[in-house]
C-alpha cells in the first residue's frame, strides 16, 4: 500500500498499515478516537475485525483510507468514495455513525509531508490537536506486524492498541483474484464488499484493469523459471525549464493514457545517465543539443519503493535537468516511441491522479514542491 512513507517495506504492504505492535502496552480502558490507517484494497473481513474490536475500545473510530486521489491500478483499484462504502456499508447505521472515513494521501520518500497528512486527516475529525492532549484522547488501532517501530516512533504522543491477526487475511490475493475475474467468498469479504465489486465489474473501469491485470500476468511468466524474481533498473528523466515540466502520455500498458516522466529500462552496456538521456530523446524528440542536456543535469536520485512497479520489481534513477529560461519559449517536443505525445505541463498543474506509478512523488522530491 502506498499510504505509508517508503523507508520501512512493512509499511508499504496491504496490511502494513493496519497498524503495528505495541509502542506501549494500552491498558483496557476506552478512549475517544482509535485512528485505523491501511489502503483496504478491498475492505475484508480482517479490517472488520479491526474495527469491531475498536467500536468496543473507543467512541469512535477513525478510519485513515490511504492513496487517496491516484488514478485507477492495479494496484489502487478503488476509490475513497468506493472504499468508504464498503466500510460503512458492514455496518448498521448507528455504528456506522462512530466510523468517520478520511482520505488519505500518499507521501511516497517523504515521511514529514505524509505525517503532516495524517495529523491533518485526524484533526478534521477531531476538531483540535492540542499539543499536550492526553494520550488516552486517541490511539492507533491494528494488526501486529514486525518491523514495526519505525512506524510506531512517528507517533511518539500516540498509544497504540494491538489486534490479532484475522485468519492470515490479505487484500493483495483477493485485490489479484477479484481483477483476473474472480469472485471474493463470503468468507474472506463483508457483504458490503462484496456489492460494491460487483458494481465495479460492470464498469469500462474494471474492463481496462481486467485486461491489464492479465497483461501483466503474462509479462511475469516470462520470468517465472528464472532462479530468482527479476529485480529490473530504469532512468527517468525530470525536465524542468521556466516553471513548466515535461512530461509523455503513456502509449502502453500498464499505465496506457497517464502522464509520465520521460524514461524507460536500461540498456546492458549503457550508464544509467546515458539510458536517461537515450530514452528522453526517443520519447520527446527534445529540441536541445545533447551536449547542453548533459551540462544541465541538476542532481540524481535513486527512488526503489518495493510496490512502485506491477510489472515488478523495478528501482529507477531519476535525473533532473534544469534547462536555462529562454525569451524564445519551451523547447519543442514530439512524441516518439512508447510516448503517445510529449508535453510542456505547467508545474501548478501536475495531478497526481493524472500521473503513472510514483513518477508525481518522484518530481516533488526532485523538484522540491
Amino acid at each position: 500500500m502506498s499510504v505509508l512513507p517508503q523507508q520501512s517495506p512493512v509499511k508499504q504492504s496491504d496490511v502494513a498499515a493496519e497498524v503495528a505492535a505495541p509502542h506501549e502496552q494500552a491498558e483496557q480502558h476506552r478512549y475517544q478516537y482509535l485512528v485505523f490507517i491501511g489502503r483496504f484494497q478491498p475492505f475484508h473481513s480482517g479490517h472488520k475485525a479491526v474495527i469491531d474490536e475498536a467500536l468496543k475500545r473507543a467512541d469512535n473510530v477513525i478510519m485513515l483510507i490511504g492513496s487517496a486521489n491516484l488514478p485507477r491500478s492495479l494496484r489502487n483499484p478503488f476509490t475513497v468514495d468506493e472504499r468508504t462504502q464498503m466500510i460503512q456499508g458492514a455496518y448498521l447505521e448507528q455504528e456506522a455513525a462512530r466510523i468517520h472515513c478520511v482520505g488519505l494521501d500518499d507521501a511516497l520518500y517523504n515521511d514529514t509531508r505524509w505525517l503532516q497528512y495524517v495529523q491533518a486527516a485526524v484533526r478534521q475529525v477531531t476538531g483540535v490537536l492540542k499539543p499536550k492532549r492526553s494520550r488516552s484522547d486517541i490511539a492507533l488501532i491494528g494488526h501486529s506486524k514486525d518491523s514495526s517501530s519505525y512506524y510506531l516512533s512517528l507517533f511518539p504522543n500516540w498509544q497504540s492498541v494491538s489486534v490479532p491477526n484475522y485468519q492470515g487475511l490479505s487484500a493483495t490475493p483477493i485485490r489479484e483474484g477479484y481483477l483476473m475475474g474472480a469472485t471474493p467468498t463470503k468468507e474472506r469479504t463483508p457483504l458490503s464488499t462484496r456489492d460494491v465489486l460487483e458494481r465495479f465489474k460492470q464498469t469500462e473501469d474494471y474492463q481496462k484493469l481486467h485486461e491489464e491485470a492479465w497483461f501483466v500476468d503474462n509479462y511475469k511468466k516470462q520470468w517465472q523459471d528464472t532462479p530468482y524474481p527479476p529485480t529490473f533498473m530504469t532512468a527517468d528523466a525530470v525536465v524542468v525549464q521556466s516553471g513548466h515540466i515535461l512530461l509523455v502520455e503513456r502509449r502502453s500498458m500498464p499505465g496506457r493514457g497517464l502522464w509520465a516522466l520521460p524514461g524507460g529500462f536500461v540498456d546492458q552496456k549503457e550508464t544509467l545517465f546515458d539510458a536517461c538521456i537515450r530514452e528522453l530523446r526517443e520519447e520527446t524528440r527534445l529540441k536541445v543539443p545533447e551536449p547542453v542536456l548533459r551540462g544541465c543535469r541538476h542532481s540524481q536520485h535513486t527512488f526503489d519503493d518495493p510496490y512502485r512497479s506491477a510489472r515488478g520489481r523495478t528501482i529507477t534513477q531519476a535525473f533532473y535537468f534544469q534547462l536555462k529560461n529562454d525569451a524564445k519559449g519551451l523547447p519543442k517536443v514530439k512524441g516518439g516511441d512508447d510516448a503517445a505525445q510529449a508535453f510542456w505541463l505547467p508545474l501548478a498543474e501536475l495531478d497526481a491522479a493524472k500521473m503513472f506509478e510514483d513518477h508525481y512523488a518522484i518530481i516533488t522530491k526532485m523538484v522540491g514542491l
